[in-house]
């Protein structure tokens, strides 16, 4: 989420086949952001009536929680041998692309060189674009789940600690609505601790592998996709 979540998820996944559709098509590798907490919060039954104002990152609490943590690892496994595929297609348009520079081809193999490059680059982005499509929905469709759950012992927190008002901060300013805010009004560690106990999902053995940009933000307020940092494509 810190905009841990915005560049977290799946480290590794993807990250070849994406920078070379980024290369090839422009694209910008994204990562999963912050779903909305309006959007997924019910009816409150508890209302606001303190007059304390806090905040929480709302993707770093997603991602931080032992069933985040255990999801998106379990993900990251998952994609992997699409992962495999797609490096497999690429090291094939390299090779064909190193075969153009040899002097000794006549104009009809390199013609017919040309052509078998520009096909297969082509089916390349397509299958990139559509595994990053994939890998985007699943990665929203954990970060909705948790928050479903997530949001209600939010509001209830709120409303026992007597606070009026809580602000999502995983987008820093200007891109999200809080300018600065200190640490000592950041509930977003009191609401993980209080998720994981509810869930019953104990902590994983070892870090999980943050899942890797799949997308580009989408204009919903729903949505989980962020920009992540763009890597260097292959030559």
């Amino acid at each position: 989420m810190t905009r841990t979540f915005a560049r977290f998820f799946l480290a590794a996944v993807f990250a070849f086949s994406f920078t070379a559709l980024a290369q090839t098509a422009g694209a910008d590798p994204g990562l999963p952001a912050a779903p909305s907490a309006a959007a997924a919060t019910p009816d409150p039954a508890v209302v606001g009536t303190g007059n304390k104002i806090g905040t929480i990152n709302i993707e770093q609490a997603i991602f931080a929680s032992n069933e985040g943590q255990r999801d998106f690892e379990a993900l990251s496994k998952k994609l992997e041998p699409k992962q495999t595929e797609l490096k497999s297609m690429n090291d094939e348009v390299e090779s064909l692309k190193k075969q153009l520079s040899n002097d000794k081809l006549n104009e009809e193999s390199r013609g017919s060189l040309v052509k078998q490059v520009e096909e297969k680059q082509k089916k390349l982005e397509r299958s990139v674009q559509d595994a990053r499509d994939d890998a985007q929905s699943q990665q929203n469709d954990i970060a909705q789940r948790i928050l479903q759950k997530m949001a209600p012992i939010i509001v209830k927190y709120a409303g026992d600690k007597g606070f009026g008002l809580i602000m999502d901060t995983s987008n820093p300013w200007p891109q999200g609505p809080v300018l600065w805010a200190g640490p000592s009004v950041d509930i977003t560690k009191a609401i993980v601790d209080s998720y994981n106990v509810q869930s019953g999902v104990p902590a994983p053995t070892r870090p999980a592998t943050k899942p890797a940009a799949t997308g580009t933000k989408p204009g919903s307020s729903t949505g989980v996709t962020k920009p992540a940092a763009t890597t260097t494509p292959p030559k």
